[in-house]
């Protein structure tokens, strides 16, 4: 699989110019009691990660009144009172735009009791900071009840040491309305944070593509070369994911919205997840074919087999979960759906039992090794030479040259004939050997046979010439040897020189080899011969002919 990593960050940061403020609802937290459930929050805040994406929804749209619902404040009973709210929800903004930060998206808990190994009380968690005075004020968020529902609200410790600090040091404006917003941020601020990553991901792009191009010419054989072949698959991917670490170092620090930061932030983890698998799959794609190719060399076809499989199972779970951590970064629980899995799995299974048994029976093949990329082999009443050994089917391509695709699990149970593991052929003709040919000459003819093997050197030792019958057409000279090669194309050379050789000598020793006849013989006048002729016209039929049965033609 091939990404088009620039294309891929910036059509990223297009889609979230588009609407970054509406945020996704969250996942309903799957230990939330059943009255939860039943009636959620309608602004969301049952877990920290759903309260941070309200709050910032809220905050794009500049409805204060909605953001101050996120803090923990008296409910508003006078309009003194919340126009309080309001006042501090607008300066809470001023500072999250102006130094402020939250924390990623992902590292946000998305379950209603927050994170337990944070060092903090069960019910606080830490969200971000504030800076004011250059001092650097935490974000605490805590979990109270409010209508009968525990939500995660702003704490109000932290809007009182914001508020003391504030009072001392007034915060700069937020974004004018004067301004043209998109999304509730400021163009101008969404063009420097997408011009900022495009920079970066352009630069670091530019010198790997370098650095690969200066290392294709300083290694004399770059196809072969495992240094070289690291280096073309990693950089890319990697250079990527470095220009999201450093994006999102220097986008903290940059005097933008907080909308705008992070938003684009938080869909820095899609980009990270991209070039991880992106990463992935080229590093398998690398290695696997160096590997196959260093097995070719050295004849070890079986091994070839392997690494295909592993290559195509490995790359299928990077894909499996980079789904799952794009699931994620849209706020998505996939627990839920991860353990429904298990129970899914099951019932597939019963279902899909062909499925199963194939994907066993690729195994066995790929362990057990019958069969290798590349052999000529014979199942059943399929003959052809093996292409590809498949997580689900072998292809075999035929004499014909067709494809036949034969599931494995039905592979594993037939009888295979592997033509290929053969280390040499059999040499085993029958030479027949007229019927008028003398004593003499029938020595003779076996000693033609056992000279002409004697005298090749592709025969193997422990070959034998011998009179192996009379039959009612010649006599057979049974050979019985070895042609000592592996290789089809050589043995078919060596078989056609055996054979016009002993055919020459036997032909220039005056021996005939026999063909197809039949000689039928009528005994002359002698004793008896009146009784057949009185059988014979006892019979009604004339006395026989003395005739002679030749091969055709004759």
């Amino acid at each position: 699989m091939r990404f088009r990593p620039f294309f891929t960050i910036l059509f990223l940061f297009v889609l979230t110019l588009a609407g970054p403020a509406q945020a996704l609802p969250a996942a309903p937290d799957t230990e939330a009691p059943a009255a939860e459930e039943t009636h959620p929050d309608p602004l969301r805040r049952e877990t920290p990660r759903s309260m941070v994406s309200g709050l910032i929804e809220a905050l794009a749209e500049l409805d204060y009144d909605r953001a101050a619902q996120y803090f923990e404040l008296p409910t508003a009973t006078s309009s003194r009172q919340r126009m309080s709210a309001v006042s501090q929800a607008r300066a809470f903004h001023s500072l999250l735009d102006n130094g402020g930060s939250l924390k990623a998206f992902a590292t946000l808990s998305n379950q209603a009791s927050g994170r337990v190994d944070d060092d903090l009380p069960l019910d606080q968690e830490n969200v971000g900071e504030v800076t004011v005075q250059d001092k650097k004020t935490p974000i605490l968020i805590t979990r109270s009840e409010v209508d009968g529902q525990q939500v995660w609200r702003i704490s109000s410790a932290t809007l009182g040491q914001i508020a003391a600090a504030t009072k001392r040091a007034p915060v700069a404006e937020t974004a004018s309305q004067d301004e043209y917003l998109v999304a509730g941020a400021p163009l101008k601020d969404w063009g420097l944070l997408i011009g900022l990553g495009v920079m970066i991901f352009g630069g670091l792009w530019l010198v790997s593509a370098l650095v690969v191009a200066a290392m294709r010419r300083l290694v004399a054989d770059s196809a072969a070369s495992g240094i070289y072949r690291f280096f073309e698959a990693a950089l890319p991917p990697a250079s990527l994911l470095l220009a999201v670490a450093i994006f999102y170092t220097w986008a903290e620090r940059l005097p933008v919205a907080i909308v705008a930061r992070q938003t684009l932030l938080r869909y820095t983890g899609i980009v990270t997840v991209i070039a991880l698998v992106w990463f992935g799959l080229r590093l398998v794609d690398a290695v696997a074919e160096l590997v196959i190719a260093r097995m070719q060399r050295r004849q070890r076809r079986q091994i070839v087999s392997v690494v295909t499989l592993l290559r195509r199972t490995v790359k299928i779970l990077l894909l499996v979960f980079s789904g799952i951590g794009i699931l994620d970064t849209f706020g998505i629980d996939v627990t839920t759906g991860i353990a429904a899995l298990g129970i899914g799995g099951i019932a597939l299974a019963l279902g899909a039992q062909k499925t199963v048994e194939n994907l066993v029976g690729s195994v066995t093949v790929i362990a057990d090794r019958p069969l290798q990329v590349g052999d000529f082999i014979k199942v059943g009443d399929v003959v052809g030479t093996v292409e590809d050994v498949g997580i689900r089917s072998t292809r075999i391509r035929t004499l014909e040259r067709t494809v036949v695709t034969i599931p494995n699990g039905d592979l594993s149970a037939r009888q295979i004939e592997n033509f290929a593991a053969r280390d040499r052929f059999l040499f085993n003709p029958t030479i027949a050997v007229s019927y008028a040919t003398p004593s003499a000459k029938l020595q003779e003819a076996l000693t033609i046979v056992r000279g002409v093997l004697a005298e090749e050197e592709k025969i193997a030792e422990g070959h034998r010439a011998r009179l192996g019958g009379i039959t009612d057409r010649a006599f057979n000279i049974d050979i019985f040897s070895y042609i000592d090669t592996p290789e089809f194309d050589v043995q078919v050379v060596v078989r056609e020189h055996l054979l016009l050789t002993i055919y020459a000598r036997l032909e220039a020793a005056g021996i005939r080899l026999a063909y197809p006849s039949q000689t039928v013989l009528f005994q002359g006048d002698g004793p008896g011969e009146d009784e057949r002729k009185e059988d014979g016209k006892e019979e009604g039929g004339p006395a026989p002919r003395l005739e002679k049965d030749e091969r055709p033609g004759r």
